[in-house]
């Protein structure tokens, strides 16, 4: 069975989903650790309930992106982790991380990509009138919201709706579809070809 590790810097939902799902056994991967570089993130309390193993690296005091990162490899190696999950970490990763892990980071993102990339995206998607949006996960690359797409799911909406009750339903299929891409590639059913992910 693999492990893998959680990176989370605030309050862990997603993180939360996939705890629950790993001890549901709908995640067939042994979740080992979770990282913060936020001492003050809710994940770490998740993390901490759920009796999973916590590290955090703060950034501060180190001179770059590639130093930190360096670090966080070394703790990574030691727990022998591996993949990485992101989940709401408010960092982006460093050539130097992307390289030791090549297809081995999924991250999550809050809209259909390409489309309305980066930190605001559902208020973004909101604000710009669409009628459909919707959750990606993805491989990470070395460009920001890039990486093979894995799963995406389409949210209509409303146009009645507010943006709080867009975010609810964002967040509904978030929690869904990231254990489900999470325990795919945890199995070995995602194959990687170009930018064309197949699942089998």
């Amino acid at each position: 069975m693999m492990n893998f590790a959680v990176f989370a810097s605030g309050n862990g939902s997603n993180l939360q989903a996939i705890i629950n799902a790993v001890k549901k056994g709908r995640v067939r991967a042994n979740l080992k650790l979770v990282v913060s570089d936020n001492p003050s993130a809710y994940a770490l309390k998740r993390a901490k309930k759920a009796n999973i193993r916590s590290i955090v690296v703060e950034p501060i005091g180190f001179p770059d992106r590639e130093s930190f990162d360096r670090e966080i490899i070394k703790r990574l190696e030691q727990e022998q982790i591996d993949f990485i999950v992101l989940a709401g970490f408010m960092r982006i990763l460093s050539p130097v991380f992307i390289r030791k892990y090549p297809h081995k980071i999924l991250n999550i993102h809050p809209a259909i990509l390409p489309a309305f990339k980066g930190a605001h995206a559902i208020k973004d998607a909101f604000e710009y009138g669409v009628k459909v949006t919707g959750v990606t996960v993805h491989f990470i690359d070395e460009k920001v919201d890039h990486g093979p797409i894995i799963l995406q799911e389409l949210v209509k909406v409303s146009p009645r709706g507010t943006l709080a009750s867009l975010e609810k339903k964002i967040h509904a299929i978030e929690h869904k579809i990231y254990p489900k891409a999470v325990d795919l590639f945890a199995r070995g059913c995602i194959k990687i070809h170009g930018r064309t992910v197949k699942i089998r």
